[in-house]
Order: structure tokens, then C-alpha cells, then sequence
């Protein structure tokens, strides 16, 4: 039988295609393989929940809940409807100063023009005062005078300074408790106001706990005001505040742009001596190498960008950078044209502003210090719909959910903030 050599050659080509389309198809199958195992985790959904893939072993997806939470946005501020229409008097001054840095700025602000409003008195603006002696700086180097000033306008008259004809020398100094209530200052500061025409103020803390409780009743609205709606940075400053936020955020695009604050300070944790507070796993306060285990236990990755307040750099926080690589403190992260004014002062002011500010912005906050920088972090990001404040404590097994050990002002709802948000 005759062979058509043209049936044999298409009967060749026929073949050739088979073999060269498997083989594509085989490159192309261990070639996706290879590129999802050396390449970034592939995603699956697995009982509800996205997880990743990678090298066979599956963990919580990057920039999923996680530990991760979302803002909350629900609250709004209760006293734009609770505040009187009442004209601003004006008979007498009120002065006072800031001192011993932003967290108890709050506080010494607020007391200031609650005494002001309670007493028809004309407030004038604060100086800043550091904790050296000659350490001193106008309101406005740091805060935003005329803000100030237009938030109050319908409560206090404010002015820039005093009039040149009242001495400060002839001022009677009055000690008042923070949180002071209108009760307190018609008993005990107006007999002193009337007697003398004008006064200086200085708030103490007999505690630097900012819980609400049943005794305090409503929080008069001023306060509320004052507390939450008229302090803020100068425009400058917070330029820089921003820039180093939005630095943090670039080095955290794999966690998208989230990132961790924690305040941690070498000096205080030397001074204070951590210790048991009684409660099962919690001291007053935690070092690096306990910080980065507890956030490890919590499921943030290693690439977790991480910022802390330390002033600068210090070998004993060498052990948070190994686990958590993205791990700075101001000065790697601050613009290298403003460090010659914001970090090589001799004052400390600006530096721990700035940690305030960056606290209270960041996606995380975690307290290894308490106290009233603490306490005031938290009003301030309740007030910015910030509520992830996660409290160290010691865990005991291989891991934890970060939702255990959110604050208990914000998970008992009973910080002074949620009196002046609705």
C-alpha cells in the first residue's frame, strides 16, 4: 500500500504540537507553583477566615483583622449642644503656666478656663515651662494660639498677654486640683478672686487616673471644650508631626501603612523598677525585650513598623529590632532640615510633644510605661476614633488575642473621654 508523504508530515506536526503544548502547559503549572513558594503568600479562604500559604504552612493574612483593628468613627463630641449662650464677661485675669510636658498640658489647659468661665474672667495665655530651671517658650512655639483662642471665643475671652498696668508680682497664686468642678471654685477660688482682682492658677494631680466614675456626675461641657476641642500644634510642628507619621506609614506598606507606637523610655523604666500590680501577668511597666515578646504572641509579623518615644537610640532595645526590624525612634524618621530645632535643643519640650502626637496617631498604641502620658493618649484617641490601645501583660501560653488586652478605659468605657463623646 502507497504512503501520501503528505499525510506522514502532517501526522509529525500533529505530534510536535501535542508535545510542545504540554510542555508549556507544565512549565507554566511549576512555574506558578515555584512563584507562590519563593514569591509573597497566596491567600485562601479557610473556615470563613482569609489565611496565607507559604511554604506550606498557613498563618493570618498580612493586613486582615489580625491583630489589627479598625478605626471607629460613631462617636461624635456631646458639648457643641450643652454649652450655654451666655455673654462672655470679663472682670480680672487668670494666669497660669504649662508645665512637665503635653500630658499634663490637657489638664493644666483645662483647669485654666474652667476657673475663667466659672469666675467671668478674661484667660491669658500660658508660657511653657521645662523641667530646667530658664527652660522657658511662648504658647506659640508650640501650640496654635489663634485656634485656641477662636475655639473658646464664645465661653472665655482670651488674650495674648497681660495688660501692661497688672503685675504678676501682685497676683495671688491658688493651687487647684485637676478636674476641678464649678462647686470647688465658687467655694474656694471666687472669695480669693474678688479680693484680689486677678489670680494664677497651678493645677496638681492627686491622681493621674482619668476614670470616670458616679461621683463626678456630668462633665460640664467647658471642660469637655477645653479638653478635646481647643489645643493643638502650631503649624509648623505639626508639619513635622505629619511627615514623620506619613515616613512610619511608607515603611509599613505591606501592613497597609499601619503601624505600632509604643512608649518606651529607658530613664523612666530605670527609675521606676517594674513591679507586680497585683493582677495575674501585669507590672507597671515592661522592657523591649518583653514588649517584643508580647506583640510577637499577638500575631503582628516581624515587618511590623514600630515607633518609640525613647529620645534616642540605646542597646538594650537591640533585642526589639532583631524581632522587629522596623523599629525607630525619632531621630532615623524626623526630616534632617528640622532636627537642628526639634531634637539638638536643650529642652526635651518638642521631643515630648512630638511622642505625644505620634502616639495618639498611630494605628497601635502600647503603654510599657502607666501613667498620665498614658492616661491621656487614650482621651485623645478616643476622641480620633483610635480605640487599639493594647496593655502589656505577660502571656503565658504561645499566643493571645490582641482583643484581651485592649485597655480598660476603652473596654469598660470608663475614661473621662467617653463623658465629652456620645
Amino acid at each position: 500500500m502507497g504512503v501520501d508523504l503528505r499525510q506522514v508530515v502532517a501526522g509529525i506536526l500533529t505530534i510536535t504540537m501535542f508535545v510542545m503544548l504540554g510542555q508549556m502547559l507544565h512549565r507554566d503549572y511549576y512555574d506558578s507553583l515555584q512563584e507562590k513558594a519563593q514569591g509573597d503568600a497566596h491567600d485562601i479562604e479557610f473556615e470563613g477566615s482569609r489565611v496565607s500559604v507559604k511554604d506550606s504552612l498557613v498563618g493570618a493574612v498580612e493586613g486582615s483583622k489580625g491583630p489589627w483593628m479598625d478605626d471607629n468613627n460613631d462617636l461624635n463630641p456631646c458639648w457643641p449642644t450643652l454649652l450655654s449662650d451666655e455673654a462672655v464677661s470679663s472682670k480680672g485675669y487668670v494666669t497660669f503656666s504649662l508645665t512637665n510636658g503635653p500630658e499634663y498640658h490637657i489638664s493644666q489647659i483645662t483647669d485654666a478656663v474652667m476657673v475663667a468661665k466659672h469666675l467671668g474672667a478674661t484667660l491669658v495665655l500660658p508660657d511653657i515651662r521645662g523641667s530646667k530651671s530658664g527652660d522657658e517658650r511662648n504658647f506659640e512655639d508650640i501650640y496654635d494660639a489663634d485656634k485656641l483662642i477662636k475655639s473658646l471665643e464664645n465661653v472665655i475671652k482670651v488674650v495674648k498677654q497681660l495688660p501692661e498696668e497688672v503685675s504678676l508680682r501682685d497676683m495671688a497664686i491658688v493651687k487647684v486640683p485637676t478636674r476641678v468642678t464649678e462647686d470647688y471654685i465658687k467655694e474656694n477660688i471666687d472669695p480669693i478672686f474678688k479680693s484680689k482682682g486677678n489670680i494664677r492658677v497651678a493645677t496638681y494631680f492627686p491622681s493621674v487616673n482619668l476614670r470616670k466614675s458616679s461621683q463626678d456626675g456630668e462633665t460640664d461641657p467647658v471642660a469637655c471644650l477645653a479638653m478635646f476641642g481647643s489645643l493643638e500644634l502650631q503649624p509648623e510642628l505639626n508639619a513635622v508631626v505629619e511627615s514623620m507619621v506619613e515616613r512610619l506609614r511608607t515603611h509599613s506598606r505591606k501592613n497597609g501603612g499601619r503601624f505600632i507606637a509604643v512608649d518606651l523610655r529607658i530613664d523612666i523604666l530605670q527609675e521606676k523598677h517594674c513591679h507586680s500590680t497585683g493582677v495575674v501577668g501585669s507590672k507597671t511597666c515592661y522592657n523591649s525585650q518583653e514588649i517584643a515578646l508580647f506583640l510577637r504572641k499577638l500575631g503582628f509579623s516581624g515587618d511590623t513598623t514600630i515607633y518609640l518615644t525613647q529620645p534616642r537610640w540605646d542597646s538594650s532595645l537591640n533585642i526589639l529590632k532583631d524581632i522587629f526590624p522596623k523599629t525607630f525612634t525619632k531621630e532615623a524618621i524626623m526630616p534632617a532640615s528640622k532636627k537642628s530645632k526639634y531634637l539638638e535643643s536643650e529642652s526635651s519640650e518638642y521631643e515630648n510633644v512630638i511622642d505625644f502626637y505620634i502616639s495618639s496617631r498611630s494605628d497601635v498604641f502600647v503603654p510599657a510605661i502607666s501613667g498620665l502620658f498614658y492616661a491621656n493618649i487614650v482621651g485623645k484617641r478616643i476622641a480620633l476614633g483610635k480605640p487599639q490601645v493594647l496593655v502589656p501583660a505577660e502571656i503565658s501560653k504561645t499566643s493571645g488575642l490582641a482583643t484581651d488586652f485592649i485597655s480598660p478605659y476603652i473596654s469598660k468605657k470608663n475614661h473621662l473621654a467617653y463623658s465629652c463623646f456620645c
